[in-house]
């Protein structure tokens, strides 16, 4: 079956592109649950909203302790308070949402060792130039830890080609003749690390075309370990559960 536009009429009527970027990592986890060899898991990620990481936290408890040292208005040493400088920047921003569509495939046998990624496309990936630049530079950053990614893009409606992004983002801008008229949809497995004495980046990259079945990529697991990654067959079971037609 073809590849249908989810982001223009009729498709877009019937069913939201939400719906099949939530329900498609889904249906490649199953797929992949009969091909990755033993010892090999993968998962869904989906992830809409704000990134919260916090390294160091402060809390303040209900019953508050005095610290020694410090007068809290009686009692105790008085310690001179300390203001800091004008910032030298403050602007009200937009909180940076990140919207994250994957699967993520793990080496059971090396404590859940991230090993390859397959990253859909959203909207918002590919909306401002920040967005893009978030997105690429988590690939590159994938890549560079040993592993494999996968990006598949089914955005019509942004012309934007993240693929290509990434390979000039890491030196390699003109690598692929896929960079000359990067189109809007595409699917690219790429990955890069040691091959024998010398580091070495691989990617098979394929133009994806509304009306056209969607291509197979190699999903790389390990330097020697590679499976198919049928993208026809997931986007199809995704389309048939959600009745797309």
């Amino acid at each position: 079956m073809p590849l249908r536009d989810h982001f223009r009429l009729p498709v877009s009527k019937r069913t939201s592109w939400e719906m099949l970027h939530g329900m498609w990592p889904a249906a490649i986890v199953q797929q992949l649950r009969n091909s990755l060899p033993p010892g090999y898991t993968a998962g869904p990620r989906v992830h809409l909203g704000t990134f919260y990481e916090i390294d160091v936290s402060a809390y303040e408890s209900d019953e508050a302790r005095p610290t020694p040292g410090w007068n809290a208005g009686g009692g105790g040493a008085a310690v001179a308070a300390w203001a800091t400088a004008e910032p030298s920047v403050a602007v009200e921003v937009e909180p940076d949402e990140e919207y994250e569509y994957a699967v993520h495939v793990y080496d059971a046998e090396r404590e859940q060792t991230l090993v390859a990624a397959v990253e859909i496309v959203s909207p918002a990936n590919k909306d401002r130039p920040e967005k893009r630049n978030s997105f690429v530079a988590k690939c590159a950053a994938l890549l560079r830890a040993g592993v494999s990614v996968c990006v598949v893009d089914l955005v019509t409606v942004r012309q934007f080609n993240l693929y290509t992004q990434l390979m000039a983002f890491i030196g390699q801008g003109t690598a692929d003749r896929m960079s000359a008229d990067p189109p809007p949809t595409y699917a690219a497995a790429c990955r890069w690390g040691k091959r024998g004495e010398k580091s070495r980046l691989e990617t098979w990259s394929h133009v994806m075309t509304v009306g056209q079945p969607l291509p197979t990529l190699p999903l790389w697991l390990s330097e020697t370990q590679v499976v198919s990654l049928d993208l026809e067959r997931s986007y199809e079971q995704a389309c048939h559960d959600l009745w797309i037609t």
